[in-house]
Parts: C-alpha cells; structure tokens; sequence
C-alpha cells in the first residue's frame, strides 16, 4: 500500500518513510491544512485528515501534537507550538513556579484517511517539566523529562524509538500488518 505523509516538514516524512520500511511505500506531500481548534489533538488530526483526503483523494496520514500539564489543566495542549512561539519555556516555567505537581504528557494522534473513512491512533508519553537540561532536540525537550533524562538529554535515534510520534507510528503499524493479513490489503471501517 501506499501512503502519502501529509506534511511541511520533509524530515517528518523521511522518520516516518524509513519507520514503515518493508511495510508500506510512504511518499511525503507539503499541503497546507487549515489550524482546526478542538482541545483534542485526535480530532484536530481527523479534521486535516479530512482536507486533505478531500484536496488529494488518496491514502494518507497527517499528525497532531501536544503537550499537557497536569497542574497547568492541561495547558498548553493542543496549542503547545503556538504557546512555545510565544513564551516558550521559560514563560511554561514561570507558570510552574511553587507549583509540586510536575506531571505532564506529550500526546501524538495520527490520522490515516482513505475512501472508506478515517482512523486515528495515538501515542502518548509521560514525563514531568523540570530544569532545563540537554543539548539533543528542540522545542520543550529541555524541560521534558521522562524516565530521569530530559528529551534534549537523549540522542536523537533513542528518542525516536520511545517518542509519543513512534508510539502512535507503532500502533498505526501495528494495525496495518494485523489488517493487511499476508496480502497487504487493508480494510477498514468508516471513521473508527
């Protein structure tokens, strides 16, 4: 089968092409997806999934993330790129002074659309926010700690084994190969 990656970044589309070696042909394709608002990034990844199935009319797969803090009611959430532009983090850090609680979480929805609907998967990551710390990665890695390292502590192939986006990639796959059987054919139901 083949599937295209809908996104701006073409590193996102080679992480995601060599991820499903052997299992799927992946073709990366730059469409610009209007910035639907919903507190849920699985239904922010539906509704792109949704434009670009109907601009492209082909298999494809669009993605969604955000970050989530507990004491903070899960703010950023869905608008965690927007929140980083703007105050990133150390405006997130300001906010969590005296705060105990430091749970936070990254979630990745992956939307997969097809003529016969749309299904989405998710990966998740539990962490806390912390002191900065690491030089790896970009965005809230610094402050984002998950199993004693920051993200920005743990190099990069490591963390794209262990990252909410391979997470959501693996039940996606993990989905595709009980689908596709032996032949590679996969059926679906209408917007599981």
């Amino acid at each position: 089968m083949k599937v295209a990656v809908v996104t701006s970044n073409p590193n996102k589309a080679r992480e995601v092409a060599a991820y499903f070696a052997g299992v799927l042909t992946v073709e990366h394709v730059a469409l610009e997806c209007p910035e639907f608002r919903h507190a849920d990034v699985g239904e922010i990844a539906r509704g792109k999934a949704e434009f670009a199935y109907k601009t492209l009319s082909r298999p494809l797969i669009v993605d969604d993330t955000g970050l989530f803090v507990d004491a903070l009611g899960g703010f950023p959430g869905p608008y965690a790129a927007y929140v980083h532009d703007t105050i990133g983090n150390a405006g997130v850090l300001k906010l969590m002074e005296g705060v105990e609680d430091r749970n936070a979480r990254f979630e990745t929805a992956i939307a997969f659309a097809r003529e016969d609907g749309i299904r989405v998967f998710r990966g998740v990551l539990p962490g806390t926010i912390v002191a900065p710390r690491g030089e790896e990665g970009f965005g809230y890695d610094p402050i984002f700690e998950y199993d004693g390292r920051t993200l920005a502590e743990i190099p990069l192939a490591e963390k794209s084994r262990i990252s909410h986006r391979a997470r959501a990639l693996e039940a996606f796959r993990a989905w595709v190969e009980r689908e596709a059987g032996g032949d590679r054919t996969v059926n679906m139901s209408k917007n599981e």
